[in-house]
């Protein structure tokens, strides 16, 4: 039963990777978007660059989430004392650069004149 528990979640945790793959290329395309409709004059030019970054940057957030909540899953059954150390050592990882980025985002996100 415990083999057939660690099948089907190393499967979702399989999915949730592609997912966030998924995510964080639809992130990286809409910023090159973006970028090519800039430089060809599309668009207001105030402020662009700003506004595509802050966009990446939150499909980059979403994609670590999914990241991380694929190596739980992945751990989740029946996990070894190395698994618990990995998925520590990733999640710490994850963790530091989703809130630093989520910082950032945050700093400039803000619009001029705004109190901080």
């Amino acid at each position: 039963m415990e083999a057939l528990l660690k099948s089907v979640a190393t499967s979702i945790a399989l999915l949730v990777e592609a997912s966030a793959a998924v995510i964080i290329a639809i992130g990286a395309l809409e910023a090159l978007w973006g970028i090519a409709s800039s430089l060809i004059g599309v668009g207001p030019k105030i402020g662009r660059r700003k506004s595509i970054w802050l966009r990446f940057g939150i499909w980059l957030l979403l994609g670590l989430e999914f990241e991380l909540a694929a190596d739980i899953v992945r751990t989740a059954i029946a996990p070894t004392w190395t698994d618990i150390g990995q998925l520590s050592a990733i999640g710490l990882i994850r963790t530091f650069l989703n809130f630093f980025l989520e910082k950032d985002l945050e700093k400039y996100g803000e619009p001029p004149g705004s109190p901080t």
